[in-house]
C-alpha cells in the first residue's frame, strides 16, 4: 500500500461500516451512519491543520491558546453520494466552506464525466477535503482531484469510507501527493465495477432512491 494511503481501523469505524453493509439498514440509519463515520474520519484526517495562538480571557485570567489559522477549510463532495459525508465534517468545523463537483459514470465504459464544478474562493489557500463514500475504479476521485488542482487547489486530502484495491491503485498513481483516508479496503470490483462485498449504491441508500 502506498505511503499516502491511511487506513483508519478504529473499532467504532469498523462497527459502523458493518452496519452500513447490512442490506436491512434503512435510509435514515444509513444516512446517520455516513455522517458519523465522516466525523470520525475527519477527526483523524484534520489532525495536521495549521494553528496559531491567540489571547483569550478565561474566567480566571488571560492566556494564549491555539486556534485554527489561515483560510477556512474547504469540503468538496463528489455528487451525489459525497453529500452524505459533508454534515459529519461540518460538525467538526462549522465554519468550513463547501464546494461541489458533479461526476457521473458511463454505464458501459465505467469512465467518469464531469458535469459541474463550483469551488470556494481562494481555493489555493485552503486545506481541501474531497469526500466520496465509495472509491471503486478510482476514476471519478482522480479526475475530481485533477480538476481541483487545475483550479489552483494545493493542499488536498481525500476521504472515502470503502475502497476497492483497483481504485486505491489508480488514485495513488495519479495523485501520489494527496493523502487518501479510508475506513475499509474491500476485496475487488465485479464485472459491473461495483465494490465487493461493498454496500451497494451509496447514493441510492443515502437518498432512498433506486
Amino acid at each position: 500500500m502506498s505511503d499516502n494511503v491511511i487506513i483508519l481501523d478504529h473499532p467504532l469505524l469498523k462497527h459502523k461500516v458493518s452496519r452500513l453493509r447490512d442490506k436491512n439498514t434503512g435510509t435514515n440509519e444509513f444516512r446517520s451512519l455516513i455522517e458519523e463515520i465522516a466525523m470520525l474520519m475527519g477527526y483523524e484526517a484534520l489532525r495536521d491543520l495549521p494553528i496559531e495562538d491567540i489571547e483569550v480571557q478565561t474566567p480566571i485570567e488571560s492566556c494564549h491558546t491555539p486556534v485554527i489559522s489561515g483560510k477556512k477549510l474547504a469540503i468538496v463532495p463528489i455528487l451525489r453520494a459525497g453529500l452524505g459525508m459533508v454534515g459529519g465534517i461540518l460538525a467538526l468545523v462549522p465554519s468550513a466552506k463547501v464546494g461541489h463537483i458533479g461526476m457521473y459514470r458511463d454505464e458501459e465504459t465505467h469512465e467518469p464525466h464531469e458535469y459541474y464544478c463550483k469551488l470556494p474562493d481562494a481555493i489555493d489557500e485552503r486545506t481541501i477535503v474531497v469526500v466520496d463514500p465509495m472509491l471503486a475504479t478510482g476514476g471519478s476521485a482522480a479526475d475530481a482531484v485533477s480538476l481541483i488542482k487545475a483550479k489552483g487547489g494545493r493542499h488536498i486530502k481525500f476521504m472515502s469510507i470503502i475502497a476497492a484495491p483497483e481504485g486505491v491503485k489508480k488514485f495513488t498513481e495519479a495523485h501520489p501527493d494527496v493523502d487518501l483516508y479510508i475506513a475499509q479496503v474491500d476485496r475487488c470490483l465485479n464485472e459491473n465495477a461495483y465494490i465487493c462485498p461493498g454496500l451497494g449504491d451509496a447514493g441510492d441508500r443515502i437518498f432512498g432512491t433506486k
